[in-house]
């Protein structure tokens, strides 16, 4: 696919990731004997974050957020997606199987958006490159950190 594109033409890797607001112990030194309180919410709720990585320009890539992961709002995510590049400019989107994105909704929007969508084979995370930045930012950003709200 790189191979063939031209330089009006793109090639973006999207996902999305779900991460909760539960504490995500990854490490930490306690002495023996001694207990820690570890600080935690019981709430399951979680965000829903769409992200899109173009390899030739990582400083550009485009992260949002949602109130769910659905058709709807990835033809929203996709016209955000677009706001970065002239419609002239052909983007190759490569995207996981999930249903929200082969659904005839985001097939028509893509279509008309002059998105081509490429579609990763089924259990294959480790060919988007994307999952990366969600490990970095697990790592970074999540691990060992008490959240007591969505907008901590």
């Amino acid at each position: 696919l790189k191979a063939n594109c031209g330089e009006d033409e793109s090639i973006v890797f999207i996902d999305a990731v779900h991460p909760t607001l539960s504490t995500k112990i990854s490490h930490g030194w306690i002495r023996t004997g001694q207990d820690k309180v570890l600080e935690t919410t019981g709430n399951r709720s979680r965000l829903n974050i769409i992200g899109a990585l173009n390899l030739s320009n990582i400083g550009s890539t485009i992260v949002s957020d949602y109130d769910s992961i659905n058709s709807e709002n990835i033809v929203r995510f996709f016209c955000k997606l677009r706001e970065s590049y002239p419609l002239n400019h052909k983007l190759h989107i490569i995207l996981d199987g999930a249903g929200y994105h082969r659904s005839d909704l985001v097939k028509e929007a893509a279509f008309v958006l002059n998105i081509e969508l490429h579609f990763l084979p089924p259990y294959s995370p480790n060919l988007n490159p994307i999952e990366r930045l969600w490990k970095v930012m697990n790592e970074k950003s999540r691990n060992n950190i008490y959240f007591k709200s969505k907008r901590d």
